[in-house]
């Protein structure tokens, strides 16, 4: 392997690992400060112990996340030092006000958070969780306003003179449309995440409550399927805002990215009433894209997915290359910039996009099925006493998360071979695009990012190591015994730090 097929798995592998820790973060902390709420606003020991259970392995998947996303802003200049040149100029005015706005604001008051316990009344610690929960998901809009800036560069022009992308309009690139599209749709991904981690570990716990002999409407087993029903109620709500915010996405896509999407849906040759496809076989690798057969698909729902309509056309995959290549009779969509010109294959791989697609749809569906059971069988005061139920619970419990992994990895290896996407509907000169292969650092040997790739691996596998396990040992712990919050005078307090 060269460098740049080393520096695209490097960093292929990290944000892949950090993207498994983000969704939990923020769904979870919503979540958590809900049941905070509750507490307050019921004074019923069972939220406070809810809040207290959830809030520790929140804390944990926090921490992680922190440690891994510090190494993603690192791999810029380390490995993708010309993509740093070309785009800095707009690619870190968003990174640099998550750092100075969104994530001061979240870990300033996760540290209040954690030690103001018995030192806030219980208002102010519940204001101080709400800013931490708001912090997080503010900070998951500036770096996907940045993200999507890749996938649809606005607000910028390509200055020949220094040979990078400037910044003409800093409002249009936090308010892309992209952005505004991806936000809600991520959010509602974490919310996904977030209620089948509360629920699948309170069916956990009730059924094991059951076998251990506890009866129905004990503490233990009655707070377990408080946290149950929250988390399949938040399923519910999340898995149809996700389908919702999908739809808007994907017929943006289409507007933007055509040829990602045609990739997604394996659709070659232009055509109208375009079927959504289930499932192909062929050479879905995309050096023979003509041998893909769909043998199960659903008829006109691609074109409406599309553009709102089952008749409509959808443009195929040979169409667009010819269009990207200025061979064909319609519009150019890349014009030569930055020194080179688009005459190579612009198609990315058709079996990565094909198949992490239908992952991300199909891996999403074990929430409903963990959601709608739960419901079914806690309705009128009702408890989850079936082992098949826990087996289901620990079952969908990673299920949204690889579905959240495949989305991300449909998202970024869709818009290969740019990292920085042509934009269709530019309509000026300058237009910025950058391919790949441009944006790796030329400084950077194959040596250095193997090494580099490998130590990151390790480390990033020890850091998943202890993160399964303290979230597998607090979970199996359970709610800790109910203790009400004591806030007291300083004076008679023991020192908790003096020098």
């Amino acid at each position: 392997m060269e460098a740049l097929e080393l520096a695209r798995w490097q960093f292929g592998i990290t944000t892949v690992y950090h993207f498994i820790l983000v969704p939990l973060t923020l769904g979870l902390s919503i979540l958590v400060a809900i049941m905070q709420t509750m507490w307050v606003r019921t004074g019923k020991e069972k939220w406070l112990r809810l809040t207290k259970f959830y809030g520790k392995l929140l804390l944990i998947n926090f921490a992680l996340g922190v440690a891994t996303g510090i190494v993603q802003e690192f791999q810029f200049g380390m490995n993708w030092s010309e993509y740093s040149r070309y785009v800095g100029d707009i690619f870190g005015a968003p990174l640099a006000m998550e750092a100075l706005i969104a994530f001061f604001l979240e870990s300033t008051f996760l540290g209040v958070w954690i030690f103001g316990w018995d030192r806030l009344s219980k208002k102010v610690h519940l204001a101080v969780v709400w800013l931490f929960a708001i912090g997080s998901n503010i900070s998951a809009y500036f770096i996907i306003a940045a993200n999507s800036w890749m996938q649809h560069p606005v607000g910028t022009e390509f200055n020949p003179e220094t040979g990078r992308a400037e910044m003409t309009n800093i409002w249009q690139v936090l308010t892309n449309s992209t952005t505004l599209a991806a936000f809600p749709h991520v959010i509602a991904t974490a919310f996904l995440v977030a209620g089948t981690f509360v629920a699948g570990i309170a069916v956990y716990w009730m059924v094991k409550k059951h076998r251990q002999g506890e009866a129905a409407d004990s503490p233990d087993v009655s707070l377990y399927r408080t946290a149950s029903r929250l988390g399949a109620v938040t399923m519910i709500i999340a898995g149809l805002a996700v389908i919702v915010t999908g739809d808007v996405q994907a017929k943006l896509m289409f507007e933007q990215q055509p040829m990602k999407m045609a990739a997604a849906e394996g659709i070659i040759e232009s055509e109208t009433s375009a079927p959504f496809s289930l499932l192909a076989f062929g050479n879905l690798a995309g050096d023979d894209p003509g041998s893909v057969t769909h043998v199960l698909s659903i008829p006109g729902l691609t074109s409406y997915l599309a553009e709102g309509s089952f008749d409509a056309k959808v443009t195929g995959l040979n169409e667009l290359q010819r269009q990207y290549a200025g061979q064909g009779t319609e519009e150019t969509v890349v014009p030569a910039v930055d020194g080179y010109t688009v005459d190579k294959d612009t198609r990315p791989n058709l079996a990565v996009t094909y198949w992490s697609f239908r992952l991300m749809i199909g891996l999403a569906a074990f929430s409903a099925a963990l959601a709608l059971t739960v419901l079914w069988f806690t309705r009128k005061g009702g408890t989850v006493t079936k082992p098949w139920m826990r087996t289901l619970a620990l079952v969908s419990l990673p299920m949204p998360y690889l579905a959240a992994s495949f989305g991300w990895i449909f998202t970024e290896m869709g818009r290969q071979p740019f990292v920085v996407a042509p934009n269709p509907t530019y309509d000026g000169t300058g237009m910025v695009a950058l391919l790949t292969e441009h944006g790796v650092s030329k400084a950077a040997s194959t040596f250095e990012v193997a090494t580099s790739m490998i130590i990151f691996t390790i480390v990033y596998a020890i850091l998943g190591v202890f993160w399964y396990r303290l979230t597998s040992r607090y979970a199996q712990e359970g709610a800790p015994a109910f203790e009400e919050p004591n806030p007291s005078d300083d004076d008679d307090r023991p020192l908790s730090f003096a020098y």
